[in-house]
């Protein structure tokens, strides 16, 4: 398709006199990794809940695969196929791994009615390959609570590629992991990016994940952009420096 597969224009979010969203103008393309990052409270997974339909913009437009989704409800936006793991764990922590890819898988084919019994022998071989995928094969056994934080998240990725997302959002996915687990993250995000042939939009606090892996980045503080561009030249960039990563100076 011809120009960017996400497109925001003058997308903002107030709530009461506070404005969490200011103006914000967004392109992602297809087949990249675009990074948001800013400071706590910048926007970022305000922007996000935006983008998924959790939250209405007050003014603004969200355009995705050329099709206006603003406003639309969070399961309607699903489908067309943007897929998203949040901050917050979002499993099912009594089911076993490979159940709650199973439940997912379910919910894509509109078939949740039978959840309780029909899932499970027509499936399982399509979970089995999304663990794999993630390198959770040898837990498809273990509830979700039992599973390491790294392994949660990447159980939680394996969820959002059950419903066959041409864009994936991932917010904060290092959040709270060990560099081991994070380096494991790291490679899990390029590599589905490759093999998937999916489009990533991610919220970090890492700055090493963030230049280590994006194609470009937009920077966010006090709900505004301020600036956007390849990962090389954001970070290289004056005005960044001086809000978010700070001078060497």
């Amino acid at each position: 398709m011809s120009g960017p597969l996400l497109e925001l224009r003058d997308v903002s979010r107030r709530f009461g006199a506070f404005v969490a969203v200011d103006g914000v103008d967004l392109d992602v393309a297809a087949g990249s990794i675009h990074a948001v990052i800013g400071p706590n409270g910048a926007g970022k997974s305000t922007l996000f809940r935006l983008i998924t339909g959790i939250l209405r913009p007050s003014e603004g437009s969200i355009r995705f695969s050329g099709e206006d989704i603003t406003g639309r409800r969070t399961h309607a936006i699903a489908r067309r196929g943007l897929g998203q793991s949040f901050q917050i764990t979002s499993l099912f922590p009594r089911l076993t791994a490979l159940e709650n890819v199973q439940a997912a898988i379910v919910t894509r084919r509109r078939r949740a009615s039978d959840f309780a019994t029909w899932f499970h022998w027509s499936t399982g071989s399509e979970a089995l390959d999304l663990l794999n995928r993630v390198g959770l094969t040898g837990g498809a056994a273990t509830p979700a609570q039992a599973l390491s934080h790294g392994d949660q998240r990447a159980l939680e990725v394996a969820v959002a590629l059950a419903t066959r997302p041409r864009m994936l959002l991932l917010d904060e996915p290092t959040a709270g992991m060990s560099p081991f687990e994070t380096e494991r993250m790291v490679e899990l995000v390029g590599r589905i990016r490759s093999e998937e042939e999916l489009t990533v939009l991610f919220s970090e606090h890492d700055m090493d994940v963030v230049f280590g892996i994006s194609d470009r980045v937009t920077v966010m503080a006090e709900g505004r952009v301020i600036a956007d561009g390849p990962a090389q030249q954001v970070r290289d960039d004056e005005a960044v420096m001086a809000v978010y990563l700070g001078s060497d100076e």
